[in-house]
């Protein structure tokens, strides 16, 4: 019998199917490397306690892709609450005496009462912190890690470079995993007899794949808008933030998002978000003080 053989038909090889291989090797090459830079690059965060809680008791742990928490929440009574307010985030002793001038902790302290105030208008009426209101929501920064401008500098050059040498390759260039940033806060909601209904420890460190800011509070400035997101999710649902689909935000959220008015006057007094001109300089770097003039009473 004779042998059967296959014969494999080849297109002429040109300078296009050169050029396509190299370019397809190469993403391949730079997208095992992005993998693992990522998973390299990544800081850490602890779960500390500063002892601003009532309580904590019967925490437990509900971790997302990025970020680790432990949290508890009486499902009915934050469901059943209407009204919120939001006593400004503060900064324990511990993360107080750590790297950060009273102006960056100002800053990264603001993003995250901003966030929240953004986030819990979604399904509460936020009044002032001086109003009644069915639930208080106070957050503390219990742990900060800067960022190394000098690292987020040169990774923003070897991104502009890649841009210029490599246009065609659709691979993005993670950040040097030195230096990344970290941001930890523990936060929780009271009733009027104040009584704990909800409570959260929440860590998280910048990874390579965040874009990062040349400023030493930039990575700690973007996870407290983070943090701010995750726990006005707590409160709106009732249940754990993680491991759900996204929403889509609403108009009044997108709006102020964009920079426009918040839903309610009692968000004014954390300022107005950079909305696009934020974005531009969360993309390209620029500090963040660059863009966002903090709270409404700061000059």
């Amino acid at each position: 019998m004779a042998a059967h053989r296959c014969h494999r038909i080849e297109k002429a090889r040109g300078p296009d199917h050169d050029r396509t291989a190299w370019t397809d090797r190469l993403t391949i090459g730079a997208t095992v490397a992005l993998v693992a830079l990522t998973a390299a690059g990544c800081a850490n965060a602890p779960l500390d306690r500063a002892g601003s809680l009532q309580a904590y008791d019967d925490l437990t742990p509900s971790d997302g892709l990025v970020t680790r928490t432990l949290l508890k929440v009486a499902r009915d009574d934050v469901l059943a609450a209407k009204t919120v307010k939001i006593i400004p985030t503060t900064f324990s002793d511990a993360a107080g005496s750590g790297p950060f001038t009273p102006a960056q902790r100002s800053l990264v302290a603001n993003a995250a009462n901003r966030a929240l105030c953004a986030g819990l208008a979604e399904r509460f009426q936020v009044v002032g912190p001086a109003d009644m209101a069915d639930l208080s929501v106070h957050a503390v920064v219990t742990h900060v890690a800067p960022t190394d401008p000098v690292a987020v500098g040169l990774s923003k050059g070897a991104s502009v470079a890649k841009t210029v040498l490599l246009p065609g390759v659709p691979v993005p260039v993670p950040r040097i995993p030195i230096g990344l940033g970290s941001l930890s806060l523990e936060a929780e909601a009271r009733d009027l007899k104040g009584q704990q209904k909800a409570a959260m420890i929440w860590a998280r460190a910048a990874n390579a794949l965040d874009p990062g800011r040349v400023a030493e509070e930039g990575d700690a400035y973007t996870l407290a808008v983070a943090f701010g997101d995750d726990f006005s999710k707590l409160l709106v649902k009732g249940e754990t933030p993680f491991g759900k689909l996204p929403a889509l935000p609403s108009i009044e959220k997108l709006g102020a998002q964009l920079g426009g008015a918040p839903k309610y006057p009692a968000c004014e007094a954390f300022g107005r978000s950079p909305g696009l001109i934020g974005m531009v300089g969360d993309g390209i770097g620029l500090p963040p003080d660059w863009t966002d003039k903090g709270a409404a009473h700061s000059d």
